[in-house]
């Protein structure tokens, strides 16, 4: 049973940085494609960034272009959001996902409902 687990959130002051990892176990991650959502409670999950197998193409949301970057490495089966110049808005609860199915992002990839496999979360908190 493939099980994720996000790590890294914390508390960060606005324009600072944080990394997220997501850390596989159970079934290994080259095959599939890897994104993460974040949310806050009352809204709906959404989509901040994709990374696809073997290609390695990455998607980003319009609100985090040219701030976040994400990254695998399969050999260690884990997949890293690293997040610069951190904005109050952006505090919520980020979520790693894959679904077995997909190993593009393809352009459906920030809609939540496709995609099998969540992590518990890990919060971000962006205060000064």
């Amino acid at each position: 049973q493939l099980q994720l687990v996000e790590s890294g959130g914390g508390l960060v002051q606005p324009g600072g940085s944080l990394r997220l990892s997501c850390a596989a176990s159970g079934r290994t991650l080259e095959r599939y494609a890897i994104a993460w959502f974040r949310q806050v409670p009352g809204k709906e999950r959404e989509g901040v960034s994709c990374i696809s197998s073997f290609s390695g193409m990455q998607r980003y949301s319009d609100p985090v272009k040219g701030r976040f970057a994400v990254s695998r490495d399969d050999r260690q089966n884990t997949v890293d959001l690293q997040m610069e110049d951190l904005k109050p808005e952006e505090t919520a609860t980020y979520y790693c996902t894959t679904d077995q199915r997909r190993a593009a992002c393809g352009s459906s990839w920030s809609s939540s409902t496709g995609w099998d496999y969540w992590g518990q979360g890990t919060q971000v908190t962006v205060s000064s």
